[in-house]
């Protein structure tokens, strides 16, 4: 069974910085696919970044250029800095691994982004 367990989400002004990390149950090079989803209150789940094994991170278009999704010296942690953040970045924060066809979710972390 694989767990993954987000941590890092806060209350931050707009304008602010703050690094999610995902920590994974199993070293990151057994997955397919690792990244983030957000949900953000009545709306539904969106994609935010990811990368596949072998090929460069994707970024949701609303994130690109503030977000960035990385690996960490720990082979099992994946983080997600984001930079300049806005009020609509506001949302639970997930992260999703793919193995074998097979999603894993985390149980979220909540960003909020308010003056």
């Amino acid at each position: 069974q694989v767990q993954l367990v987000e941590s890092g989400g806060d209350l931050v002004q707009p304008g602010g910085s703050l690094k999610l990390s995902c920590t994974a149950s199993r070293f990151i090079s057994d997955f397919d696919v690792m990244g983030w989803y957000r949900q953000a209150p009545g709306k539904e789940r969106e994609f935010v970044a990811r990368f596949t094994s072998g090929s460069v991170p994707t970024y949701a278009d609303s994130v690109k250029d503030r977000f960035t999704i990385s690996r960490g010296s720990v082979s099992n942690t994946v983080y997600l800095q984001m930079n300049s953040l806005k009020p609509e970045d506001t949302a639970v924060y997930y992260c999703i691994a793919i193995r074998r066809g097979i999603d894993y979710w985390g149980q979220g972390t909540q960003v909020t982004v308010s003056s």
